[in-house]
């Protein structure tokens, strides 16, 4: 993972959400980062530094003035060997603490005498995020280079309703991960497809596939880990959308292909995951169709190739296809790559694939075939993002 070795500095401050923080350290101890706790005097209100310390393997750090730390300067020593600071819960006084940058206590301190990124996780009332005050700092600290991850919307623990709640320790994780990836595709602007299309046959009926839409959207985050900016057009799944990934949601093959077309003339990358269906219902019925004694007969036309199409633009973006087979991989993916035009396909087996959480890829150009292993969507998209910026012209 790209955690292991890194040295986090997690900041925690005097709010609710600071029970959060100790499995947020647990999940960055499992993924081998080396994590150091530091706290302001009212986050142990919430949660003590034992909790922190046994969880951590590592003293906690609260008094700005601790005669343990050597000079008496815990708030250069504590940050100097790390990799990422992160404050999690950051309530809204801290926020404009750094906003401002006060340094009256030693995680401000810490802060403000940094040499590393810092990531901030906000965590309060909606109320008090809503507020003006608030919302110009957290604008100031994003003009500063403050990474802000959050806040989320939802029940909040005074029990009322609306943004402001800190984001779950594994979206942190996830959040803190795509900090540390490789920027490959810095500056590139990436166009994915993803998930199933419907086509109607009646107002109620649809004629679909299986696909989950996993692979696609996990292509869409690898792509903004690696510094692309991302737009995504997606079929009918029960995803969320990447942080940072503008999503263009659509549900027939035509809508897609329409969204692709005005998408792609800014596009450097093209990347189609969609399983897009190859026919639809040439004269659909505009009222349910009642079920009848005898068999029914549906006149099928084919839809646009997308892939096809981008890839025989004048001036095309670099394409990706995908083929899921049921059989003979290699050939089958190797002739969808030359029929389509295209520089790269990926191919797996569709029985193997669809839904799963893992897969098996293996890449194919004019080089041949490039296992990438059975691994987690998000491992084989990060993968593949790495073979396709090998393949890439040096930018100009």
């Amino acid at each position: 993972m790209a955690l292991t070795g890194k040295r986090i500095l997690l900041g925690i401050t005097g709010g609710i959400a600071a029970y959060k923080s100790a499995e947020l350290v647990r999940l960055l101890m499992r993924a081998g980062a080396d994590v150091r706790v530091v706290m302001t005097d009212a986050a142990t209100r919430f949660i003590t530094p034992v909790t922190l310390q046994a969880l951590s393997g590592q003293a906690v750090w609260v008094d700005l003035w601790d005669g343990g730390v050597k000079d008496n300067m815990g708030h250069i020593q504590h940050s100097r060997d790390r990799d990422l600071i992160v404050v999690a819960p950051a309530t809204a006084d801290f926020m404009a603490k750094v906003a401002h940058g006060l340094a009256d206590d030693l995680l401000s301190s810490v802060c403000v005498a940094r040499r590393c990124p810092l990531m901030l996780a906000p965590a309060m009332n909606v109320e008090m995020w809503e507020n003006a005050a608030t919302q110009r700092n957290a604008h100031t600290l994003q003009e500063d280079g403050v990474l802000l991850a959050g806040p989320a919307p939802g029940d909040q623990a005074c029990g009322e309703v609306g943004m402001g709640r800190m984001l779950e320790p594994a979206q942190l994780m996830a959040e803190i991960d795509n900090l540390f990836q490789p920027k490959v595709l810095a500056g590139r602007r990436v166009l994915v497809t993803a998930g199933p299309t419907q086509e109607p046959v009646d107002p109620v009926r649809v004629l679909t596939n299986s696909s989950s839409g996993k692979m696609g959207y996990a292509i869409a985050r690898a792509a903004t880990e690696a510094g692309a900016e991302v737009t995504l057009v997606s079929g009918p799944v029960a995803l969320a959308a990447p942080p940072g990934v503008k999503r263009i949601d659509v549900r027939t093959a035509e809508e897609m292909f329409q969204a692709v077309k005005h998408a792609v003339g800014s596009t450097d990358i093209f990347i189609s995951v969609a399983a897009v269906a190859d026919y639809r219902v040439k004269n659909r019925a505009a009222q349910k169709i009642k079920k009848g004694n005898g068999s029914l007969s549906l006149e099928l036309e084919e839809n646009p190739d997308i892939l096809s199409w981008v890839a025989s633009l004048p001036k095309p973006p670099f394409c990706v296809g995908f083929a899921a087979e049921s059989e003979k991989l290699a050939q089958h993916a190797q002739e969808k790559r030359l029929r389509k035009g295209v520089p790269l396909i990926a191919a797996n087996l569709a029985q193997e694939a669809l839904g799963a959480d893992e897969s098996a890829i293996t890449l194919y150009d004019d080089r041949g075939g490039h296992p990438l292993g059975r691994a987690p969507k998000l491992q084989l998209a990060r993968r593949l993002l790495e073979h396709v910026a090998g393949m890439l012209p040096p930018r100009t």
